[in-house]
């Protein structure tokens, strides 16, 4: 599938900019557009592309110029973009995103591929950093920034081109290409509501791990747990935080940005502190440690080598301080990340002011009543969540469920939540609200103004 030259149309995107790093990193001449690009978002990523020596072009189809090049679109791109109108025009080979990376992924000689509902960006940058730290050389492909390989001249270190055997990557369920790819070692971190139901959720994620030679699988999940149990029992390590499986975490003690613990496996007991903080962080250590175990490196090295890990953008990041507030950034956008996140924070005193940005109206229809759930439970008396109106970035949708929906049935459930369908106007609430003490949360996916607009609070905060 792969060509000599390929136009990724769409390149800003999280899915986009690793898989374009690899390209150009194995000498693929790569080009590409965005709409972020043409809207003037986020221009830092699109300077970062330029240095690694990718043309980038406005979305008009002027940078699609010959047959020969390979047209790669993610799923959000629509046919009537003129690049993909020029394309089909040209007569240009097509691929999905998905087809592109599979192809490469399956093509490795050590095929390692995480999936789950929640977690696999983290655990990939995990699994990522102690093959690397180990001197095994890997290639991992990332939906997030890992800061262990971020560095001034390169910020946004999504993708690691290495020229060892393993090739690491999340795969994504939502659009169902899980089934593209074929894993050596697959790692199912869990499965619960997000992009499809959990009927369609536990079909794909049963079929991926069939796949693979060696499992890892979360038991304290239960649909993970039903599907682990499928496997052969020589093919599969379980893992669990204060349970039962093969990697057990006991004795957990938390820390604002950091959590240790006792790992129990078949060779002993070994000790395990974390740079990353809470429960799930635990968790995300375990299918880890887990993944590199079954790739065939020692309980000890692997754990050992974690601890340098610190963390991905955008995964509980501290952003600033002042006056007293901490602003944090967070990629929490489905109920169980949302759920992992404010039981990490609830662990250590201090207000929440929560400002939750839905990635879409589609998502918000398919998670609404579990977002409500979700934050009547753990939101605590004192807190306040805050929404402005979902990311919308263009193209057709169906506005059946909105932000106010979700609020409406926050306050029902008795805890405090406005809709302020603007989102400059809902980090200024926020702002204003906080006081010293206090956290505040900027939560979303999709949208890496998000950051920006978290920086943004920061200064605010500084100027009071």
């Amino acid at each position: 599938m792969l060509r000599d030259k390929a136009f990724l149309v769409g390149i800003g995107g999280s899915g986009m900019m690793p898989l374009a790093m690899i390209l150009r990193a194995r000498g693929v001449e790569v080009a590409g557009s965005d709409r972020a690009l043409d809207q003037g978002r986020v221009p830092a990523k699109f300077d970062a592309l330029r240095t690694l020596g990718i043309a980038l072009f406005a979305q008009d189809g002027s940078g699609i110029a010959s047959a020969d090049q390979l047209v790669v679109a993610s799923a959000a791109v629509e046919e009537t973009v003129p690049d993909i109108v020029r394309a089909n025009e040209l007569g240009c080979p097509r691929a999905t995103r998905a087809e592109l990376l599979a192809s490469l992924f399956n093509d490795s000689a050590l095929a390692i591929g995480v999936a789950g509902t929640s977690g696999k960006s983290t655990v990939t940058g995990m699994i990522g950093w102690i093959l690397h730290a180990t001197g095994r050389d890997p290639t991992v492909m990332n939906g997030a920034v890992m800061k262990n390989f971020a560095t001034p001249d390169a910020p946004f270190a999504s993708a690691l081109v290495g020229q060892g055997e393993a090739f690491v990557s999340e795969v994504d369920e939502s659009d169902g290409s899980i089934a593209l790819y074929r894993p050596r070692v697959a790692v199912l971190n869990n499965v619960s509501l997000d992009h499809k139901a959990l009927d369609e959720l536990n079909l794909l994620f049963r079929d991926f791990l069939a796949k693979a030679s060696r499992v890892v699988v979360n038991a304290d999940n239960p649909d993970a747990l039903v599907l682990g149990e499928a496997i052969q029992r020589e093919a599969r390590l379980f893992f669990s935080v204060e349970g039962a499986g093969d990697l057990v975490a006991r004795n957990l003690v938390e820390e604002p940005f950091g959590v240790q613990f006792e790992l129990h496996h078949a060779g002993g007991v070994t000790p395990v502190a974390l740079q990353v903080p809470g429960r799930h962080n635990v968790s995300n250590a375990l299918a880890a440690i887990g993944a590199c175990v079954a790739a065939g490196l020692p309980v000890g090295e692997a754990a050992e080598a974690l601890g340098g890990f610190v963390g991905l953008r955008r995964r509980m990041e501290l952003v600033g301080e002042a006056g007293g507030v901490a602003v944090i950034d967070d990629f929490g956008h489905n109920p169980d990340k949302i759920a992992a996140t404010l039981d990490a924070l609830h662990a250590f005193p201090g207000r929440l002011l929560l400002m939750f940005q839905p990635h879409g109206f589609g998502p918000l229809k398919m998670m609404g009543r579990e977002l409500v759930r979700t934050f009547g439970e753990k939101m605590a008396a004192d807190d306040l969540l805050v929404m402005p109106d979902p990311v919308y970035q263009g193209g057709t949708v169906t506005r059946e469920v909105g932000s106010d929906n979700i609020v409406r049935g926050v306050v029902e459930a008795g805890r405090n939540a406005r809709h302020v369908a603007d989102r400059t106007e809902a980090a200024r609430a926020l702002v204003a609200e906080a006081r010293a003490g206090d956290r505040v949360v900027v939560m979303g996916a999709r949208d890496d103004t998000l950051s920006l607009l978290a920086e943004g609070m920061v200064r605010e905060l500084a100027a009071r």
